[in-house]
């Protein structure tokens, strides 16, 4: 048998799904989280011999998710997260990094005739916010991020002057859709982490949309630059910003044969396909800033 040696490697328990509820007098608040917890450190032994001498049982990590929400309650995802990664890696001597990711499922409150019930809500259409948490005994790096936003502009979109060879049958377009749906992650720079997080995000997200909206668009890739730019240049506690965007073809039905015309400035007709897809990628940096987030980041 050939000689080997243990790589890189990690445990936890994945996908723990907390749901806490905050009472304000009759009014309440849901906090909806599915949360991974991975641990890694000085586990050699467990791997080589089945020493189970060093671990922390993913059912403790379980456990202590929903104490953890109990106990400290659930600010925002960020903080929650931050939260349970300082406790495993500064309270379990072999544990030298704790990775917390965190998904987030917006709920609305249900606004009736009456002004509604204030315990009565329902799951909102939004986007899945998104953080990843990581400490590693000195230093905390935070991730946030959403996936799953779904965006449409129905004109002041245009694609045309690309390569085109003997394989190339897709005509120019100058009055087409753009639609997509956004997975970005960006990065707080350490002279901004703290308190805020929720504020952070929505304004970050604002500005996305802003951009999105308001950019006239010759190709998908410069929406997304676009887009990360104005997130950087209006939110100072951000350093870089990384996007996945596929592009939600509409293509204008071809409806010579019945004798009808399908022009956009007329109304058109479109098929929406489904795949396959372009798919953009792409970081946007502030000037002068290393990038630290990883490319395979916004394909979990």
């Amino acid at each position: 048998m050939p000689n080997t040696i243990l790589g890189q490697n990690q445990y936890g328990k994945a996908e723990n799904r907390v749901v806490k509820i905050t009472r304000d007098g009759a009014t309440h608040h849901i906090k909806d989280l599915n949360v991974s917890v991975a641990l890694s450190g000085d586990l050699d032994e467990v791997h080589y011999s089945g020493s189970n001498a060093n671990v922390l049982p993913t059912d403790t990590t379980k456990n202590t998710v929903f104490a953890f929400a109990k106990e400290q309650g659930i600010e925002s995802a960020e903080q929650f997260g931050i939260a349970l990664a300082r406790h495993f890696v500064d309270t379990t001597e072999p544990i030298r990094t704790a990775r917390i990711r965190v998904e987030e499922y917006a709920w609305e409150r249900i606004a009736g005739s009456g002004g509604g019930r204030p315990h009565s809500f329902v799951r909102g259409g939004r986007e899945t916010r998104t953080a990843q948490i990581t400490y590693d005994g000195q230093s905390v790096q935070v991730l946030s991020g959403l996936k799953g936003l779904t965006v449409l502009n129905s004109t002041d979109s245009e694609f045309w002057g690309y390569i085109k060879d003997k394989y190339t049958t897709l005509k120019e377009d100058h009055d087409r859709i753009l639609a997509t749906e956004v997975t970005a992650v960006w990065r707080h720079n350490s002279a901004h982490q703290g308190p805020g997080w929720d504020a952070s995000y929505e304004a970050t997200r604002e500005q996305m949309l802003g951009a999105f909206a308001e950019t006239y668009s010759l190709s998908l890739q410069q929406t997304l630059y676009q887009m990360g730019s104005q997130v950087l240049q209006n939110r100072p506690e951000l350093e870089e910003i990384r996007f996945s965007m596929p592009n939600k073809h509409h293509f204008r039905v071809d409806l010579e044969p019945f004798g009808l015309g399908n022009e956009a400035a007329d109304g058109a007709v479109y098929f929406a396909a489904d795949r396959p897809y372009g798919l953009i990628e792409a970081t946007v940096l502030r000037d002068g800033a290393e990038s630290l987030i990883p490319a395979d980041m916004t394909n979990l």
